[in-house]
């Protein structure tokens, strides 16, 4: 019987120990990953019990010039969209529930559950080219170039889960890494082109032609166009892939 109490004294003792150096119940992350590029964020956390918590995440990105160019390429079909000029800022609100198998609370292996609210402000140049039957009054053979620059958003809604494993560093300290994962929802936007001049007939057709060509995968686009610029709807499926993120925060 003394055993067995001394036993259950060295136990509890070791975990009243070890709650101590794990910290509160509480953490405030930054992802480093996205910090470089320019992809700032912040996440709560806070647990439940000892196998599960839950968390609110937000981010924002300044308006700036389209990062991994080469990749976004692949999902554009039209050359005469001017990537180099392309602008893209972004904000997103994101609550998650993590589900821990690890011994200790908010530490080791998880399976994390999320729902993402996105918005995204975009500004999409979009080369053309036409033939005016008229210049100054006088039949034209000449072909002109032309650009056309659409601004607008695309608001987004998904679901999706990915894993990763959480450490607990030092004493305060934790070490968060993303591993894989994935979502897929819907998204809606609108694009607009105001103008500055009325466009001619030829002009209209072959910007509407340039659109109608373009599919940013998987949004597609219904524009329309007439002298005083470009509406532009976006609707689609919207799938994002998330992993191999790096994410440092404090425990209280």
């Amino acid at each position: 019987m003394k055993r067995i109490l001394l036993f259950l004294f060295v136990l509890v003792t070791i975990q009243t120990s070890a709650q101590s150096l794990i910290g509160g119940n509480n953490i405030i992350k930054t992802n480093l990953s996205s910090d470089l590029l320019n992809n700032y964020n912040l996440t709560y956390e806070r647990s439940l019990n000892h196998f599960m918590s839950v968390s609110l995440s937000y981010r924002t990105m300044p308006k700036s010039s389209l990062p991994f160019k080469s990749t976004i390429s692949s999902y554009i079909n039209n050359p005469d969209i001017n990537l180099d000029d392309f602008k893209i800022g972004n904000t997103a609100a994101t609550l998650e529930a993590r589900f821990y198998l690890g011994l200790q609370k908010m530490s080791g292996f998880y399976i994390a559950p999320y729902f993402r609210m996105s918005k995204f402000d975009l500004s999409v140049p979009v080369n053309y080219k036409f033939t005016p039957a008229l210049v100054n009054g006088l039949p034209n053979t000449i072909e002109k170039s032309a650009k056309a620059k659409l601004d607008g958003t695309i608001s987004s809604n998904a679901m999706g889960a990915y894993f990763g494993v959480q450490y607990q560093i030092l004493t305060k300290v934790v070490l968060d890494f993303w591993i894989a994962g994935g979502s897929y929802g819907s998204a809606t936007g609108v694009l607009k082109f105001d103008s500055p001049v009325a466009l001619v007939p030829e002009a209209q057709t072959a910007l509407k032609g340039e659109l109608d060509q373009t599919k940013i995968d998987p949004i597609k686009l219904k524009s329309t166009v007439n002298a005083n610029g470009v509406i532009s709807d976006m609707t689609g499926p919207w799938a994002g892939f998330r992993g191999l993120g790096l994410t440092v925060g404090i425990r209280f």
